[in-house]
């Protein structure tokens, strides 16, 4: 009788042992890659386009204090092409960035994908006024400066919120996983030539309610913008 409970014993272990194995071979790596963006860049509310700030060490969202009462939108993309093979599948995708000027308090910002191709060009201010525009700047009218335009002042972009956090004293903010945020970077992975990044939008209803976050710019590798992508490779 022993043995044989022993041998039943035996085999039960076998076949948990054997099923362990299938569902190890059948489990599938995730893999976890951080991205900088590939280009950056602060749009100020000009009805000519002639300001920008490509090169710029923040990036700017929200409206000005009087008098210019001024709005200011932020745009960047990041190259999910070639971080991110081909065919893989996008679980999960987190952004950070670095509040580094707050004169606002308490602020929702919104992320909302962009409709059009647009750049950086040379344009540098260490603050939040911008500088003349240089050629390829993304503006407030210009997709390119000066001869692409957005088909809206402003910028082209879904009215879908993709994700939003509520950001207030100087530190590190992330924009958890949306399902909306997953499938913009699975778009961009799949079809390269429609990833345009996200506009970055603040809170315009109201004046003094400005954030500057660090830009791909900025002197400190630390703060720049981070895009954490969670993939599965097939």
């Amino acid at each position: 009788m022993t043995r044989l409970i022993l041998k039943q014993l035996l085999l039960i272990a076998i076949a948990a042992l054997a099923s362990l194995t299938v569902i190890l071979k059948g489990s599938i790596a995730q893999e976890i890659q951080t991205i900088i963006p590939n280009q950056d860049n602060t749009m100020i509310e000009s009805a000519t386009g002639a300001l920008s700030n490509g090169q710029g060490p923040m990036l700017f969202v929200g409206r000005t204090n009087q008098p210019q009462d001024s709005i200011r939108r932020g745009v960047i993309s990041f190259d999910i092409a070639n971080k991110i093979p081909a065919g893989s599948k996008i679980t999960s995708v987190t952004l950070q960035l670095t509040l580094e000027q707050t004169p606002s308090k308490n602020q929702s910002i919104e992320l909302h994908r962009l409709l059009k191709n647009w750049g950086e060009g040379k344009s540098f201010h260490p603050g939040g006024q911008g500088d003349r525009s240089t050629e390829g700047d993304a503006t407030w009218i210009h997709t390119f400066y000066d001869s692409q335009l957005w088909s809206n002042p402003g910028g082209d972009f879904s009215e879908k919120v993709s994700a939003a956090t509520t950001v207030g004293a100087q530190g590190v903010y992330t924009w958890e996983s949306t399902s909306e945020m997953v499938a913009d970077v699975q778009e961009w992975l799949d079809s390269p030539d429609d990833n345009f990044g996200w506009l970055i939008l603040g809170n315009e209803t109201i004046s003094k309610t400005v954030k500057g976050f660090a830009s791909s710019e900025n002197p400190e590798p630390s703060a720049q913008p981070q895009l954490n992508v969670a993939y599965i490779e097939k």
